[in-house]
């Protein structure tokens, strides 16, 4: 039990909530809590929860490939190079604000892919 939990806390906010998803298709059960108890209030808050799709892409740090994550940044955001170099250095940084969920993936994809580590918030 222990060993899950540890993994657990190692998991970002998006893998824990694929996790939910997966269980609750493989077994056929709900996470949501009951409505009923909770209340309305309660019930729109998780409704805007779940519905969210914007995300802010935080790019944590450069790893030990920090030219090519900073290559990465500028194509994502058109910034000249002092600019992405600054953004890359004063890690942890917003890389971009209120972006589709699609695209937020794809840019957290690259800068890992580039040797960075990235976030969405």
């Amino acid at each position: 039990m222990q060993e899950i939990l540890s993994k657990l806390e190692k998991m970002t906010a998006m893998e824990l909530s694929e996790l939910v998803k997966a269980i609750e298709e493989k077994f056929g059960v709900t996470a949501a809590a009951p409505t009923m108890m909770a209340g309305p209030a309660a019930a729109a808050e998780t409704a805007q929860v779940e519905e969210k799709t914007e995300f802010n892409v935080e790019l944590i740090s450069s790893g030990d490939k920090k030219i090519q994550v900073i290559k990465v940044i500028r194509e994502m955001t058109g910034l000249g190079l002092k600019e992405a170099k600054d953004l890359v250095d004063k890690c942890p940084s917003t890389v971009k604000e209120s972006v589709p969920k699609e695209e937020a993936l794809k840019m957290k994809a690259q800068i890992e892919e580039a040797g960075g580590q990235a976030d969405l918030k």
